[in-house]
Order: structure tokens, then C-alpha cells, then sequence
């Protein structure tokens, strides 16, 4: 840990707060709230950690934080601060599947709509339902039951609904606001669970009419009983009160994380949702901050209730959102927690049994791949990409997969140096030649496969320099591409010839994933050479500026950014006189503009 951490972490406030944890670049790469921020932080820089942990660790190069009033407060800004940086290590709510809502609208006359957005607009929000079908069957009953406006954009005559008594016509008649306030508040009772006090009220009625002989009234009541008991009787309770509340659990393994949430609406489980996520920090903080981004966006469709597992913080959600939240201690509340959280423990097992059959079956597709080269299984094969754009700054970039996966500490690039222009052959000769000649000089072990982005003339350069220079016989294959520039046929043998490869083969799938991260890397080395030269060439217009304190600028700054934010002051440090670091302040600040 360097001197400027420690003494930062010495004057850390005992306050609540969030912290933001850098690297060496200045990216925030992780986000996090403490009741006390002097302790907190200060226990990543302490005592031992899981790897993953460990990893974010070894990335923090800085850190600051801000100090707030409450616990609450820190909740909310640690959430603010996740949707405005996207740090790299922090659990991020994947807004992937969204689930349909009914809507009273805020408007002079409301109306019923289904929507799977909810947003800050001052509306009513009910849900969420199972899906769209269950959704549109409760809002196709309220719109018997209850006559607020259909039509979105009003028309200058009276539909059809007003007819069937299904619509007040604010089109052409004055409704009054507490007409319209009323069926809101007698849907939302609706909604709220109190369809069978409604279905109560309907039978009063239609007995009464009965009673006085309007049969037409009486047969309309009962229909709309039957209508009440068809779609809101399918949701059986498995409680005895109609509390929606969202139960919630989650279980750790491995470094990962899985969420399960399950919807009961009414008495009644309508839906589940499970998320998986790689997770960095303290398990618990890292739930909470999931379910706080959870209901960041949710806080018009909350439920009455939410049920969360030990080692959350319940009084802080329940502050927040204005909801009963708590963790249950015994009954049919604390089994469905219990529940949620044995779900998320064996969505994980799953996840793992999956991904243990991928790489099963990696593992076979480098086998099977060897075969049909009659190679033998190559354990480890290297990869070669050129990259050059109109001849500029050509490079080129080697991946190494070992038994089918990426080994990306193996990973090399290079800068070619004895060809000008665009010739990827020459290129390849020279790539070729500079890492097996190193490997031998080292005595390192040489790869079993090698494969070359392109076709038969890139391979046969490959061979020549392997073969006829360097005395080695390693099995060379190529990857071309077609029209698409997607891989198409693989290419091997002397002289290179097509081998009957299936697409949809695992075998064919490894190629793909070998050529596609090779040519990554390669445009990623690219570009960056690319950048380096341009930036250079800013500084090289500089009189005064050469090679040696181009270096020394960009050791010192980093970026031709902060080397125009700079001051006379920052340059005298690496012992730039004053007339010349105004003199390149002036040059940069001008090309910005």
C-alpha cells in the first residue's frame, strides 16, 4: 500500500457515508456505503479476503468518499452513484425482463392501461402480473365493473362503452373530479385485495333487485359476479389475509451471487425472478445493494410487504421506501424466505453443473479438433493476427488457449519492425520468427497447434520461417473467412487444403472463439498504438519537445488531457522550465479549441 493511501485511510471520518475506490487510471472501479466510514474502508486494506475480493483490492489505487447524515442517506447515494459510474466490480441490476403492471393514469379523467414501465408520473401502479395474458384479463374486468374513460385521446362523440354503461363519456359530459376519484379509489380497493368485499356488495345488490322484480338489473349483477369469481378466484391464497409482498432470498458460492424474488400477489405466488451475478465485496452489502437498485425505479408498484433474509438491513429499506420490511423469525413467513434462499442456493449448484458440462465438453472439442488434424490433442495452441490499417502502424497480437480456454496472462503483442507498408506476409514471417526463436533461446515449451488469421499464403509464410529457419515442425492451421468476415473453412496440410469441418461443431465453435479473440486483441493493440503515435505527434509540433521529454511528459501526466489542465507549477516538478511549459500549455489549449 503506498504512503497516500495510508495516510488518507489515517483521517478517515467515523461518519456515515459512501466510498469510491480507484485505480491507477482514475476509474472508479467499485462503490460502496458504510454506517462508519473510518472502519469500513480501512477492513479492505486489513486481514485476509476471498479472491475475488482480493482482486478488487489489488486495483485500488485511491479512493474518496462522502460524508452524508444518516444511514438512509448513505442507501440512496450508494445507488445514485452505481447508475451514474457503472463501476466494474459492483452488482449490477440488469433491467432484462420486466413484468406488466395495470396503470390508473394521472390524469383529469383517469383511465385503466397495461404497462411494463413504471415511472415517477404520480400514477397507480398494480402488479406485477405473471404475464401479459393474466394482466389483460384483470384489467378487462375492471373495465365491466368500472366506468372510467377507454379512449386515450378523447373523441368528439360517444363511443361504444358508454353505451354498455362501461364509460362516463367525459368526451361530451361534465364528470366531476370526485366522480373520477371515487372509481379510483374503488378500483384500487379492488386491486388492494378487496375484490371479495366488492363480490359481497354485487350480491347484496343483486338480491335486492331480484327482491324487486328487476330481473334485467339483477342477471347484469350476476354476471359481473361470475366475471369476479373467473378471473380473480384462479388466484388460490396461501394465506389466509390478500397482503401482497415480495419475498426475497439469496445464497453465495463461489463468488457468485443469486438472487431469488418471489411475487405473491393477493395471498398468491404469481412469479418468480432469479438473477446471478459475479460479486466483489462484502456479501451482504452487495445483496442490499441489489435489492436498494431493485426497488429504485419499483417505488409507485411497491408491495405492502417485504420479506428479507438474515444479514440485510431492513430498517433502512423500510425508512426509505415507506413499506413494512422485515425479517421474519418464525411461521410460514420465515419458510418462504427460507424457500427463496434454498431456490437461489440451487440455481447456483445448477449454474455450476452447467458450466462444469461446457467445460466437458471444451475439453472434447480440442480433443475431437486434433483428431480430425490427425495431430494428437493440443493442449496449448497460439494464435496470430495481423493488423493494420492503410498500412499504418502495423501490429500484430497472439492469444494462447490452453485446453480450449483463454490463458490471457500468455497473451503477447508486437510491433512489427523489418516490414513498411501493408504485407502480412512479411509481417508474419517476422512475427513468427521473433516469438519462436525467443522460445527457443529460453528453452520454453513450444505450443502444439498453431493457427494463423487468414489463408494459404499466411500459413505457408508461417511453415517456411517454423520449418526451413527455425528447424521446428509444429502443426500450422489457418482460419479464413468469408464474404461476411465470419470464420468459415479451416485450412491445414502442405499446401494448405480445406478440412471437412461441421459448423454447427463444437470443434468449429473453439475456432470461432479463437479467431474472434485474437482479431480483438489485435485491433485493440492497434488502435492503441494508433492513439500513441497521434498523441506523440501533438507534442513532436512543440519546439523544444523531442523524443526524451515527450517520454518524460507522458510518464509523469498520462494523457495530453492533463497535460493541458496542468500549471507552470506541474511542469517544474520534472524540470521543465516555465517559458517552455506555457508554451505547451498554450499549443494544447489551442488545439483544443
Amino acid at each position: 500500500m503506498n504512503s497516500s493511501l495510508k495516510d488518507k485511510l489515517a483521517v478517515l471520518p467515523e461518519k456515515p457515508g459512501c466510498y469510491l475506490m480507484k485505480n491507477k487510471d482514475g476509474d472508479i472501479i467499485y462503490v460502496g456505503k458504510a454506517k462508519v466510514l473510518k472502519n469500513r474502508v480501512r477492513s479492505y486494506f486489513t486481514g485476509s479476503h476471498d479472491g475475488k475480493t482480493q482482486l478488487l483490492v489489488s486495483e485500488i489505487a485511491d479512493f474518496e468518499y462522502i460524508v452524508v447524515s444518516s444511514a438512509i442517506e448513505a442507501l440512496i447515494l450508494e445507488c445514485n452513484l452505481i447508475k451514474q459510474h457503472n463501476p466494474r466490480y459492483n452488482v449490477m441490476l440488469k433491467d432484462d425482463k420486466t413484468y406488466p403492471y395495470i396503470k390508473i393514469t394521472n390524469e383529469k379523467h383517469p383511465r385503466l392501461e397495461i404497462t411494463r414501465k413504471v415511472v415517477k408520473d404520480k400514477a397507480r401502479y398494480f402488479g406485477p402480473y405473471a404475464n401479459a395474458g393474466a394482466a389483460s384479463e384483470v384489467k378487462k374486468l375492471l373495465d365491466r365493473l368500472y366506468p372510467l374513460r377507454k379512449c386515450k385521446t378523447l373523441p368528439k362523440q360517444v363511443c361504444l362503452y358508454y353505451h354498455l354503461g362501461q364509460c362516463l363519456a367525459p368526451c361530451v359530459h361534465e364528470v366531476p373530479a370526485e366522480e373520477n376519484q371515487r372509481l379510483v379509489e374503488e378500483i384500487c380497493r379492488f386491486l388492494d385485495g378487496g375484490h371479495e368485499e366488492v363480490k359481497r356488495e354485487l350480491t347484496e345488490k343483486m338480491l335486492q333487485a331480484a327482491e324487486n322484480m328487476e330481473f334485467e338489473r339483477a342477471k347484469e349483477l350476476r354476471d359481473q359476479i361470475r366475471s369476479i369469481e373467473a378471473v380473480m378466484e384462479k388466484q388460490k391464497v396461501t394465506f389466509t389475509d390478500t397482503v401482497d409482498r415480495d419475498i426475497i432470498g439469496f445464497a453465495v458460492d463461489k463468488g457468485w451471487m443469486c438472487v431469488q424474488i418471489f411475487y405473491m400477489r393477493q395471498g398468491k405466488m404469481i412469479e418468480r425472478e432469479t438473477t446471478s451475478f459475479p460479486y466483489y465485496g462484502d456479501e451482504a452489502e452487495d445483496f442490499m445493494s441489489y435489492v436498494t437498485q431493485f426497488y429504485y425505479d419499483k417505488q409507485n408498484a411497491l408491495p405492502k410487504e417485504i420479506l428479507l433474509p438474515e444479514q440485510s438491513e431492513p430498517e433502512l429499506l423500510a425508512e426509505w421506501l415507506g413499506v413494512k420490511v422485515y425479517v421474519p423469525k418464525r411461521g410460514k413467513k420465515r419458510e418462504l424466505v427460507q424457500m427463496a434462499s434454498e431456490n437461489a442456493r440451487i440455481a447456483l449448484q445448477e449454474k455450476f453443473a452447467l458450466m462444469s458440462k461446457d467445460d466437458a465438453r471444451t475439453i472434447q472439442a480440442v480433443h475431437n479438433l486434433g483428431h480430425v488434424l490427425g495431430i494428437g490433442t493440443p493442449h496449448r495452441i497460439e494464435a496470430f493476427d495481423n493488423s493494420n490499417i492503410q498500412g499504418t502502424e502495423p501490429v500484430s497480437a497472439m492469444v494462447v488457449f490452453t485446453d480450449g480456454r483463454p490463458d490471457k496472462k500468455e497473451y503477447r503483442k508486437f510491433k512489427i519492425k523489418s516490414v513498411e507498408g501493408p504485407d502480412d506476409y512479411g509481417a508474419m514471417r517476422e512475427v513468427i520468427r521473433r516469438r519462436y526463436t525467443r522460445l527457443l533461446k529460453e528453452n520454453q515449451p513450444l505450443p502444439d497447434l498453431i493457427v494463423i488469421d487468414g489463408g494459404k499464403g499466411q500459413i505457408s509464410a508461417a511453415m517456411d520461417v517454423l520449418e526451413n529457419e527455425l528447424g521446428l515442425y509444429i502443426p500450422v492451421c489457418g482460419l479464413a473467412k468469408d464474404e461476411k468476415h465470419r470464420t468459415a473453412q479451416l485450412l491445414y496440410g502442405d499446401p494448405p487444403e480445406p478440412v471437412e469441418l461441421r459448423r454447427d461443431s463444437y470443434e468449429f465453435y473453439l475456432l470461432q472463439r479463437i479467431q474472434d479473440e485474437v482479431h480483438r486483441f489485435a485491433i485493440t493493440f492497434h488502435r492503441q498504438a494508433r492513439s500513441r503515435t497521434m498523441l506523440s505527434s501533438r507534442l513532436d509540433e512543440i519546439p523544444g519537445v523531442g523524443e526524451k521529454r515527450r517520454k518524460l511528459l507522458f510518464q509523469h501526466f498520462g494523457s495530453l488531457k492533463k497535460m493541458r489542465e496542468a500549471t507552470v507549477e506541474d511542469f517544474r516538478q520534472i524540470g521543465i522550465g516555465d517559458k517552455l511549459a506555457r508554451e505547451i500549455i498554450r499549443h494544447l489549449r489551442q488545439m483544443e479549441t
